[in-house]
Order: C-alpha cells, then sequence, then structure tokens
C-alpha cells in the first residue's frame, strides 16, 4: 500500500532532513562570512566617499568629481572615472545610462550569496517541519506495529522529531538576519552611486559639456 511505503520512507527521511538541514547551516555560515568581509570592505570605502561627496556638496566644489574619479580603490570613484571618460569622448549625453550600465554590471558581485541566503532563511523553517512531521508519523508507526512499546516510545520519537525544527530556525534565523544586514548595506552603496551621478550631472551643467 502506498501508506505503508510513506512510512518506510519516514522511517529513513527524518534523518535525511537533518544532514541536509546541516549542510545548508555549513554552506550559509560560509557565506555570511564571506558576505561580511567582502563588503566590510566595500562599505568602509562607500563610508570615506560619502564624506567626500558632503564636503563637496557643502562647499559647492563640483571639481571635487574629478579627485573622485581617481580613487580606483572605491566603487563610487571607479563609477566617477568612467563618467569623466564618457564626458570626455561624448559630453554630457547617455550620462545617466552610464551610471545605470555601471550599477547593473557591479549588482552581481555585490549581491552575490544574497540570494541564497533568502532563500535558507524563507525556505529552511518548512524543511525543519517537515522533518518534524516524518518523525512524528515514524513514532506514532512504531507505536502502532509495537504496541508494548508504550507512551514513552512515542513521547521519545516526538522530542526527537522536534529537533528538526528547532534544526530548521537555527538554520533560518541567521540567514535572514544576514540577508537583510547584507542587503541594507548594498542599498547604501548603491545610494552613493547615484549621489555621485547627480554630482557628475552637476559638474556636467557646470563645464557645458
Amino acid at each position: 500500500m502506498l501508506t505503508e511505503k510513506i512510512f518506510a520512507v519516514a522511517h529513513l527521511a527524518d534523518q535525511v532532513i537533518l544532514w541536509i538541514l546541516l549542510v545548508l547551516s555549513v554552506l550559509s555560515i560560509g557565506m555570511i562570512l564571506e558576505r561580511f568581509f567582502a563588503l566590510k570592505r566595500i562599505s568602509n570605502e562607500s563610508n570615506r566617499v560619502r564624506g567626500r561627496i558632503k564636503l563637496a556638496l557643502q562647499s559647492n566644489s563640483l571639481e571635487d568629481v574629478e579627485d573622485l574619479a581617481k580613487d580606483h580603490s572605491s566603487i563610487e570613484g571607479r563609477a566617477a572615472s568612467y563618467a569623466m571618460k564618457h564626458m570626455r569622448d561624448a559630453g554630457s549625453k547617455g550620462l545617466e545610462q552610464v551610471f545605470n550600465t555601471f550599477a547593473l554590471t557591479e549588482r552581481p558581485e555585490l549581491e552575490k550569496f544574497l540570494g541564497f541566503l533568502a532563500t535558507v532563511g524563507s525556505n529552511a523553517p518548512y524543511i525543519g517541519l517537515f522533518g518534524t512531521v516524518l518523525g512524528i508519523m515514524k513514532a506514532f508507526n512504531d507505536l502502532a506495529t509495537a504496541p508494548e512499546a508504550g507512551q514513552q516510545t512515542v513521547m521519545a520519537g516526538i522530542s526527537m522529531a522536534l529537533v528538526a525544527t528547532a534544526a530548521g530556525l537555527f538554520v533560518a534565523i541567521p540567514a535572514v538576519a544576514a540577508y537583510n544586514y547584507y542587503s541594507k548595506q548594498v542599498r547604501g552603496i548603491f545610494l552613493n552611486i547615484e549621489s555621485v551621478k547627480e554630482l557628475c550631472v552637476a559638474y556636467a551643467k557646470k563645464k557645458g559639456v
């Protein structure tokens, strides 16, 4: 019967679920650490550039864009460099498209692994819950096939099954927290690029290019 086959799968699958969650946990931690170091370096540069942009606005010194374009260590500096080259070659026409294209080319690197973390964060609890359901099925099936085992066997089986739910939450919570934190950092970087774009547009108008 189909039901018997399902119970047979449940006897093995609850442990498989735990191994899947363990693998997802290891992968998530690795990606979280990789993004932490990668985005920390980029964010530090962006914070430094943000100060320069603020200073340029306060002093109304649009020529600071030229100095910023020489700063190839920051993503904003590289964007300004492309913009300055475009203005020298073709003027201000299409300047905004240059920034939009630059942002599109940088986005995959900045958002690397974030999609995976979002997927793990949203689905790990359900995977854990699935493991719990399979474990409870297994516990009650054991009681049905061996009535002499008694209540203690069922309770022990259910308690073991609940480990899968806890494991799912254990995997999901760090992944969701990391995804939200890193997404905020990426948004901040793109806002900086947008600020540089506006500065370059103002610079082009001032220079009449």
